[in-house]
């Protein structure tokens, strides 16, 4: 199991032998997805999703923050916020849905996000059926940010 990063540290960015960027890590969100799965059932709204989650994270000892605001930017103007369900490892954003299925739209919506966020990879985990349906979203545009 992957060790989170001390505190105040950024988690290493190199990709695996096949290429992957934060492989594991991604892989023990997926994990703890599919315990929360299988101990809350399927088709509840999405808000006790993520907090079970935290929940599994912490059990984990996998560092999370939860509702974390960062500014959205128009040509240096704050226009707005966005607030991910979770940031785990300090680099995967996490999106918790409830939804008939991972289409393009919410692809797309998570490549805003990490945009925004500045973070390399995100996950969108749907918890609408007995088997967890998720998508791997990497940004191969990231740009540093410093974060909200």
């Amino acid at each position: 199991m992957p060790r989170p990063e001390p505190e105040g540290t950024e988690p290493q960015m190199n990709a695996d032998e096949d290429g992957f960027i934060l492989k594991a890590e991604t892989e023990a969100i997926i994990g703890c997805a599919f315990e929360v799965l299988n101990e809350l059932g399927h088709g509840l709204p999405e808000k006790p999703y993520e907090n079970a989650l935290v929940v599994e994270f912490g059990l984990r000892a996998i560092r999370c923050e939860q509702q974390r605001r960062y500014d959205v930017l128009y040509k240096t103007v704050k226009v707005g916020e966005y607030v991910p369900d979770l940031i785990a490892f300090g680099a995967v954003v996490v999106d918790a849905k409830v939804i008939e299925h991972i289409s393009d739209h919410e692809v797309g919506q998570m490549l805003n996000y990490l945009n925004i966020t500045g973070h390399p990879v995100g996950l969108i985990l749907n918890f609408r059926r007995a088997c967890l349906e998720w998508k791997r979203v990497v940004n191969t545009n990231r740009r540093e940010k410093n974060g909200g």
